[in-house]
């Protein structure tokens, strides 16, 4: 995907995310350091769920934000290598922080519509 598409559709995302404000909201961020091979055993996990309640980009530090009660996640705009929506309220964001460091997060919507 070129860069240009790739800042085109995380920016649809974030257009298009307050329709699930009020949503139970799962996301799930691995850490690893082989992109060529993303094995879930070699992965380190974390699982948050929480209410969508806002979301928004943080200029300073160029962060895209989503806020539950008792939940602050932020995804790094200039970090994203990859973004990829997995089925129907269900999206995909890898970023890459050094040459050998990733972070994949894995949102899923429980969207009522």
């Amino acid at each position: 995907m070129s860069s240009e598409n790739l800042n085109s559709d995380v920016i649809h995302f974030f257009e298009e995310i307050q329709k699930y404000y009020g949503s139970k909201t799962e996301i799930m961020q691995g850490l690893f350091v082989d992109i060529d091979d993303l094995d879930a055993n070699q992965t380190t996990w974390n699982l948050s769920e929480f209410e969508l309640i806002r979301s928004a980009y943080r200029n300073l530090g160029g962060k895209f934000m989503l806020e539950g009660n008792g939940t602050y996640y932020e995804i790094s705009a200039e970090k994203i290598i990859l973004f990829n929506q997995n089925g129907r309220n269900k999206f995909e964001f890898i970023e890459q922080y050094n040459e050998t460091f990733f972070r994949i997060t894995k949102i899923r919507f429980h969207y009522k519509y």
